[in-house]
């Protein structure tokens, strides 16, 4: 299910995925907080339609204002323990990784994913990019669901 919400211009287009942080300082007083603030903060979204007519509205966060969106949560790409994953099942991640340069860094170290959290398998997708973990994990690229 959609929720509109107020992003920033250079976010504004349908597809784009990005990891809402929650209420800035510079949000403190604006007219506009309900409208902007409505999302989980350290969830991530995809922006899923553009309101074309709406007015862009001036923002002390973005300096090209902010504009009326629909976005929806998305599931997060993610390295597991292999052990025991399968859809439907629940996990945890298995800790920070150190090897920024590893091609599977971003799915051991997730936008929008809590590292002592329990998250849900919606579908595997298999074998992670990297050919070597450097920390000696078998680990599995997964879908996971952070709302369950």
């Amino acid at each position: 299910m959609s929720t509109v919400t107020l992003i920033g211009p250079r976010l504004a287009e349908p597809g784009t995925e990005f990891v809402y942080h929650g209420e800035a300082d510079a949000c403190a007083g604006c007219p506009y907080r309900s409208q902007c603030l409505n999302l989980e903060a350290g969830r991530k979204y995809r922006v899923t339609d553009v309101r074309e007519n709406a007015q862009t509205l001036e923002c002390a966060m973005h300096d090209g204002g902010v504009r009326a969106v629909e976005v929806e949560p998305v599931p997060v790409m993610a390295n597991i323990t292999s052990k025991g994953a399968f859809a439907g099942s629940k996990t945890t991640l298995p800790g920070p990784c150190p090897y920024v340069e590893c091609p599977s860094h971003e799915y051991c170290e997730p936008d929008g994913l809590e590292f002592d959290r329990e998250y849900r398998i919606q579908r595997s997708h298999g074998d992670p990019p990297h050919d070597v973990c450097h920390l000696d994990r078998s680990l599995e690229l997964v879908e996971l669901d952070p709302d369950d």
